[in-house]
């Protein structure tokens, strides 16, 4: 077993100081501040260890560093609805980014197709490590779906285009009542899945919560609109952005919804009317909500590299180290389901940072990172 003492371990969820982190092959196997009997490979002592850093929402790999803006493949033209799109598709793993952010301690990503349809797709969580798509993904992580502005703003693409936000949700609620008469046909057996058109056998799965909806929102108003839509074909939906909320009662609402948050971007210019209460400070009231929320890169709006760096806001307003750290480490594996990453703990993936000293100092750096059990980088 290789074995790690560090002065401070941030699991995921709580504080651990002075204590060790033993790891085989993949898999952690032991955590405690005593040192385990027998004989250990000790790797060398550390100032912190965190988990794997998790990106709940980007484009990575989509839109690619370096390569002109015409060879972003974040949004197919060809319709304002067309769920069959799968971003997994369209990510080249020789995206250099997916080099930095491994230095900086983000192993995974959820990456999804971009705001400019409607339904654009779905998304899937992959492992920045990998080498090929293959290698790389790991799960599906839902269907992007985008409400507002970016929607109705890409008139010239091909297809049907909304030029309205009421438009928008009308082609979108067409889909949902297709989907709703075919639903009962099937269970008449009136109709066979067989005679099922692709984007209709889509819909239904997301009626039958299959499929869970990454809702693309900013605005309360959009958000209201979301949870209207919940309340009439009564779907799952993770809330995306939100940054132009500035009321506690909407975060608040949400969370009694058992509706999470992926909140996002912090830091990045507000470049568009729906986005003109955006502050960095309004994730204050989310947090005096109590809700609970992630929070995401949105990559390459800023950079998912920097994804640690956005924590500092949380601090404060007032949420503890090991708290800040959770929202990029445990509750996007709760979000997404995932049992194994996000935490170290034992029975958990040995994927790991190893600072120098504490990561929330800011000349602190990563020393070592574990994939797995397998080193990625090393100072």
């Amino acid at each position: 077993m290789k074995l790690i003492k560090t002065k401070v371990l941030y699991d995921g969820v709580k504080e651990i100081k002075n204590c060790f982190v033993g790891f085989e092959d993949s898999v952690i196997k032991y955590v405690g501040n005593e040192k385990p009997k027998g004989n250990h490979e000790v790797l060398e002592d550390c100032g912190a260890i965190t988990p794997a850093f998790i990106d709940p929402h980007s484009h990575i790999g989509m839109v690619r560093s370096g390569e002109p803006a015409d060879e972003d493949e974040s949004n197919e033209h060809k319709d304002s609805i067309y769920p069959l799109v799968n971003a997994l598709h369209s990510v080249y793993m020789d995206d250099i980014s997916f080099k930095e952010s491994v230095e900086f301690g983000v192993l995974y990503s959820v990456v999804l197709p971009g705001s400019g349809n409607i339904i654009g797709g779905k998304g899937v969580i992959i492992k920045n490590f990998a080498k090929n798509i293959e290698q790389a993904y790991l799960s599906d992580a839902g269907i992007k779906v985008a409400l507002g502005y970016n929607p109705r703003s890409t008139q010239k693409w091909k297809g049907e285009r909304p030029s309205t936000r009421m438009g928008a949700i009308a082609m979108l609620r067409e889909n949902f009542i297709k989907a709703g008469k075919v639903s009962k046909l099937l269970k008449e057996k009136k109709k066979r899945i067989e005679e099922v058109d692709p984007i209709t056998e889509i819909f239904l799965n997301i009626l039958n919560k299959k499929d869970r909806l990454m809702v693309h929102v900013h605005k309360e108003d959009d958000v209201m609109i979301m949870l209207e839509l919940i309340r009439e074909f009564d779907f799952n939906a993770v809330a995306n952005h939100l940054c132009d909320i500035y009321s506690e009662n909407v975060f608040r609402q949400l969370d009694s919804l058992s509706i999470p948050i992926i909140y996002g971007p912090l830091d990045s210019f507000a470049y568009k009317v729906e986005l003109k209460n955006e502050s960095w400070r309004n994730v204050g009231k989310l947090i005096r909500s109590g809700a609970k929320f992630s929070l995401m890169s949105d990559h390459p709006v800023i950079l998912q590299r920097n994804l640690f760096y956005t924590l500092r806001h949380l601090l404060r307003f007032g949420l503890s180290k090991s708290d800040a750290i959770s929202t990029i480490t445990s509750m996007p594996a709760e979000i997404f389901g995932i049992k194994d990453i996000g935490q170290i703990r034992k029975g958990y993936k040995a994927s790991l940072t190893m600072w120098n000293d504490d990561p929330f100092i800011l000349s602190s750096y990563p020393k070592e990172i574990f994939a797995e059990g397998d080193i990625v980088y090393r100072e």
